[in-house]
């Protein structure tokens, strides 16, 4: 007996019809960003070991936990891209673009030795959005209204919601950690194993715990924002600004941190509480500090953040915001009678088809049983039109156009048929 092998734990299958809306939800961002002056760059899915232990922050859970590493056949230690920021970065001081009012975006799977659950995967994929550069607010709030304009596309305004939170700088954050370090020693007793362990390794994690306990804790913890200097205070204050002027609704997080050590500054994150538990569709912040570990550029900015493809296409068939026409999977059924002239016919025929209707999905079918049996497969197969080329439309120079729909069907002339086409395909 053979043995059935199945799907890598936490890696799924997207199937089609399921793919059409992935296609559709895909191009309605790539779109917008073009709109907005992006440029796509691509990225390689394996990256050095060293690029993400270095960068991401020793201690969290990403690096710690769920990263998938390999050794090369030179012993080289290799990791199958976690994020996508880290990479992009490398790219950018490799190929020497660190130039002013860059825009990027890119589009792939990531990474994650996570517990799988309906909308995370171990493995997943993501839109970046990445933006080289710019000091000013203007540019954080440049992606946020971006991403606003995208849910407006997808239809999805009213089930997700935004988060904001100044993290400061660096300083301010290291003054904020040691007192925070001082709150949770001393209330020990109400932190788990998991959480006692982030103590000292990454304290700022604990304030993103789901653990109701933890977050009644939080009531009396000292607060980041009164660590926080001017300078990020006034950034974070005009960002609100610009975010009103745009009439898009926000809360401050004051818990807010993001799960990478990287960020600073702003940080913010777009929320649903339609898939259950409030859960994060897309999330991203300012990366200067980064971009100061990874190149010699010191005075360089950066910020950007990444869409999740599998919660973002959860959230839109949850919600049914976006309604594709599936009636008709293939558009033209060709169907051949079983004949080596006949067969030669059809694939000039379909190819012509194909060259003046370049948008149409056409399917030949080379099953070659009767014309019922074809008729009932490409019924299955959810087709519009099927086209018929036996012997006698051989010899009487004809073709048989169906519709299956209106189950109707008319006799053309050969050298008509794209004529015909043109008329039916406008009347529908």
């Amino acid at each position: 007996m053979i043995k059935k092998i199945t799907s890598v734990s936490g890696m799924h299958d997207y199937l089609f019809p399921d793919t059409l809306l992935w296609e559709h939800i895909e191009n309605v961002i790539k779109n917008t960003l073009k709109n907005y002056g992006y440029q796509e760059i691509k990225l390689p899915i394996l990256e050095k070991s060293e690029l993400f232990k270095k960068n991401i922050g020793e201690y969290t859970d990403i690096v710690e936990k769920e990263m998938y590493n390999l050794l090369d056949r030179n012993k080289d230690s290799l990791t199958l891209r976690p994020e996508g920021t880290t990479g992009f970065l490398r790219s950018i001081v490799e190929n020497n673009i660190f130039y002013n009012n860059r825009r990027f975006w890119y589009n792939g799977p990531m990474f994650r030795y996570e517990r799988p659950q309906k909308g995370r995967y171990r493995q997943f994929n993501q839109i970046g959005i990445e933006i080289i550069g710019l000091k000013s607010p203007y540019i954080d709030s440049e992606i946020i209204i971006l991403t606003n304009n995208l849910w407006k596309k997808l239809n999805i305004t009213n089930n997700i919601f935004l988060e904001i939170n100044s993290i400061g700088s660096v300083i301010d954050r290291q003054k904020y950690i040691i007192e925070l370090i001082l709150f949770f020693k001393k209330n020990l007793k109400f932190l788990d194993s998991n959480n006692q362990q982030k103590i000292y390794n990454n304290p700022l994690r604990i304030l993103d715990s789901k653990n109701k306990n933890i977050k009644k804790l939080l009531n009396d913890a000292p607060k980041l924002k009164n660590f926080i200097d001017k300078k990020s205070t006034d950034k974070f204050q005009k960002l609100c600004e610009i975010l009103n002027i745009m009439n898009i609704k926000f809360t401050i997080n004051n818990y807010l941190v993001r799960g990478l050590d990287y960020y600073n500054d702003i940080v913010f994150e777009w929320k649903t509480n339609s898939l259950g538990t409030s859960k994060t569709i897309c999330g991203g912040g300012r990366y200067d500090k980064l971009i100061n570990k990874i190149s010699f550029n010191k005075d360089k900015n950066g910020v950007g953040c990444a869409i999740g493809m599998e919660r973002l296409i959860l959230l839109i068939k949850n919600t049914e915001s976006i309604k594709l026409d599936i009636n008709f999977l293939i558009d033209i059924f060709l169907i051949p009678m079983e004949n080596n002239y006949i067969l030669k016919k059809i694939l000039i025929i379909g190819e012509l088809i194909r060259s003046n209707f370049p948008k149409l999905r056409i399917l030949t079918s080379y099953l070659f049983k009767n014309l019922k049996k074809q008729i009932i497969q490409a019924i299955k197969y959810k087709s519009h039109f099927i086209i018929i080329i036996g012997q006698k439309e051989i010899n009487n120079n004809s073709i048989i156009i169906k519709d299956l729909y209106s189950k109707k069907q008319i006799i053309v002339p050969e050298n008509k048929l794209i004529l015909n086409l043109k008329k039916i395909l406008k009347n529908i």
